[in-house]
């Protein structure tokens, strides 16, 4: 790692581009399923495969105010 790269030159941080987003980790038996700290007192969950698990997700994203997700999967 080049130590030159991993800090900002003034130390600042990059700005938020979409602060009510979350991410989906995409598995075969489960999802993994995350929002910003400061939108749930568990920020981090996961969830089954089948359609009512589904729905649970949608229905944590709502009522985390999620507008926006990326989703992430490997395959063998």
């Amino acid at each position: 790692m080049n130590p030159k790269r991993s800090k900002s030159r003034n130390g600042d941080k990059m700005p938020m581009v979409h602060p009510n987003a979350a991410a989906i980790d995409v598995g075969a038996t489960m999802h993994m399923a995350a929002v910003g700290a400061d939108h749930a007192p568990e920020p981090v969950r996961s969830f089954g495969t089948f359609t009512a698990d589904l729905h649970r997700l949608v229905d944590w994203f709502t009522e985390c105010g999620v507008e926006t997700a990326v989703m992430e999967s490997t395959s063998v």
